[in-house]
């Protein structure tokens, strides 16, 4: 597939979560089994051979394609859940989204000084809960984070938000707000 041909499989959904957004839906490329590939093969071929040690995917779209990706690379898979969804000890960070407040965790042995994370999504927006991940994984004090998301919407200033706060920041597609 080509990026084009994945781009069209993005579905537009408008007013969710809240009137005003128009959502990018990646479901419909995701029960597209060449779109699912076409993800999943794009994102180990870019990090392949840079010593990632583990996939951090952010709840809860960051969780389907992640593990897929942590299988082919050898590596593990690690969980960022919104409050009061891991059962073991966590740390957390609160941040603001373009709607509202969240909070975000993680188990708090999940990561080590060791570990050269990818941090996982599916889209970046403004970049806030990306900046929470990428602060949560820091606390652990791995020793680089790369971030990666399906789709980068542009002119919302995400990428500019998080830039000096990790390695790379590898988006697949960008995509205007309202295509």
């Amino acid at each position: 597939m080509t990026v084009e041909q994945v781009k069209a499989l993005v579905r537009n959904v408008p007013d969710f979560p809240i009137k005003g957004i128009q959502f990018k839906d990646i479901t419909t490329i995701l029960d597209d089994p060449e779109g699912l590939k076409w993800l999943r093969d794009e994102i180990v071929n870019h990090y392949k051979g840079l010593g990632i040690t583990k996939i951090a995917g952010i709840e809860s779209r960051g969780f389907i394609v992640a593990p897929s990706v942590a299988i082919e690379l050898g590596i593990g898979f690690v969980p960022i859940r919104k409050k009061n969804k891991l059962p073991a000890e966590t740390v957390s960070v609160t941040y603001q989204k373009e709607y509202g407040e969240d909070t975000i965790q993680m188990h708090k042995d999940a990561l080590n000084v060791n570990d050269v994370v990818l941090i996982h999504d599916d889209i970046l927006a403004t970049g806030g809960s990306m900046e929470a991940a990428i602060e949560l994984v820091k606390k652990l004090g791995v020793k680089k984070v790369y971030v990666n998301c399906a789709i980068e919407l542009i002119g919302l200033e995400g990428r500019e938000r998080l830039q000096g706060k990790a390695e790379e920041i590898y988006c697949l597609m960008g995509m205007e707000v309202d295509e």
